[in-house]
This record gives structure tokens, C-alpha cells and sequence, in this order.
């Protein structure tokens, strides 16, 4: 049940900064399938908002060279944990 909730918290927050970075952006799995798969990244904080890890997975994934990334698994606790597919 956590996992559903981080996700939609990665949604909303994703929905919030779409307009605030020029970084690779998230996207859903309907839009990932016309997409090129380039691997996959994985970002761990503690203390921090859904928000600051959809930007660290923004970041990281441009850093990679990718244009877009998926989230694929959440968890949550005492500290966060993503890991994204990257795209093309």
C-alpha cells in the first residue's frame, strides 16, 4: 500500500515541477512504449519529500543523457528509495 501511495505522490509532484525544470522528464508507461529503453537508475535519500526524489531522478536521469524516465519502483520509511527506467 506504501508503494501505491509514493507512486501517486511521484505523480502529483511530477505534475506540480513538469513546468519548473528543463531536465529529463517523467512519463507514464502508455507513453514509455514509443520510447527507446537506455537503462535504469536508482536514487536513495533520507528525510526527504517525493518531490526532491522526483527531482534527484530528473537530474540524474539527464546526467545519464536520457530525455525521459519511468518510475518503476518506490519504497518508503524512514528514508526514500526510486529506481527509474531511462528512455531516449
Amino acid at each position: 500500500m506504501k508503494t501505491i501511495a509514493t507512486l501517486a505522490a511521484f505523480g502529483l509532484a511530477s505534475v506540480m515541477s513538469f513546468g519548473a525544470s528543463a531536465a529529463a522528464q517523467q512519463v507514464s508507461a502508455a507513453q514509455a512504449q514509443n520510447l527507446q529503453s537506455m537503462g535504469s537508475i536508482s536514487v536513495a535519500q533520507v528525510g526527504s519529500a517525493p518531490m526532491d526524489m522526483q527531482q534527484e531522478l530528473s537530474k540524474k536521469a539527464q546526467k545519464e543523457g536520457a530525455s525521459a524516465y519511468r518510475v518503476i519502483e518506490a519504497r518508503t520509511g524512514g528514508s526514500w528509495h526510486a529506481t527509474a527506467e531511462l528512455y531516449k
